[in-house]
């Protein structure tokens, strides 16, 4: 099995509003990184979680978990600025958690361009971690 196919069976396995949700985040990072023209995009399992890795950013995993059955999350490296510039940029616009994760309910409306904007700095990471607020 590839890495692929074993990430598709892991979100699989959860409930359809968390593979739906999953699959749906899935998506929006493969728009933002054809947008951004990243050609190096590798999806993988870190840590037994769905991730995406390139060059140009840090590591972007994303989860469900049972002990927190309504939500799914997003996690990027505790050692980034990602988190604290999101909360600058969009205040309590997004849901997160520590230095590493943001939450996102499994039910109602994500929003959807700070979510986008969000996915954008982490694939691009390594280019703009020297810019103030990541450049955003």
């Amino acid at each position: 099995m590839n890495a692929l196919n074993d990430m598709q069976a892991i979100v699989d396995s959860y409930p359809p509003a968390a593979s739906q949700a999953l699959y749906q985040l899935r998506q929006y990072v493969l728009e933002v990184a054809q947008e951004l023209a990243i050609t190096d995009l590798q999806e993988t399992l870190k840590w037994g979680e769905p991730s995406f890795l390139c060059k140009t950013g840090t590591t972007l995993r994303m989860d469900w978990k049972a002990k927190y059955p309504d939500q799914v999350s997003i996690f990027v490296n505790c050692q980034s600025r990602l988190i604290a510039t999101l909360s600058e940029v969009y205040p309590g616009v997004l849901q997160t958690v520590g230095k590493r994760e943001i939450v996102l309910p499994l039910h109602g409306q994500w929003p959807i361009e700070p979510l986008k904007h969000f996915i954008s700095l982490t694939l691009t990471y390594h280019s703009v971690k020297h810019l103030p607020l990541l450049g955003a």
